[in-house]
């Protein structure tokens, strides 16, 4: 039954990470506030709004996966497609602007919990 607290917990915790730029979902101030001038261009915008809104989907189904137990498994493989795929798209920390750099470190202090958190899952009976 630890377990379950610990994996819960996990995916409380992905989704609070993944919906602080669910802010940005509103445009404008927010966008800015996030990634920087650059993200006022209209079309990267768009781009970074339609990100934060795929974020708070995926911080949403986690809050939703803490409590649901069946739902914890996609749940768990989704974060970790979304982590790990950032990870493995961004490459080097030090070629990433600072907001992106941040991002960069959120990301690879979250893997391991994630990648903890399905191995917990896939051991439960």
């Amino acid at each position: 039954m630890r377990s379950q607290a610990v994996i819960g917990a996990v995916l409380l915790l992905c989704a609070l990470v993944h919906l602080l730029p669910a802010s940005g979902v509103v445009g404008g101030v927010q966008l800015v506030a996030l990634y920087g001038p650059a993200a006022a261009e209209p079309g990267l915008a768009l781009l970074l709004r339609h990100r934060a809104l795929g974020f708070g989907l995926l911080a949403l189904f986690c809050v939703a996966a803490a409590w649901h137990l069946p739902w914890r498994l996609p749940a768990l493989l989704l974060a970790l497609g979304s982590v790990g795929g950032f990870l493995l798209l961004a490459g080097a920390p030090g070629a990433l602007s600072a907001a992106l750099a941040r991002v960069f470190w959120v990301d690879v202090a979250l893997l391991p919990l994630l990648l903890a958190a399905l191995w917990l899952q896939l051991r439960a009976p």
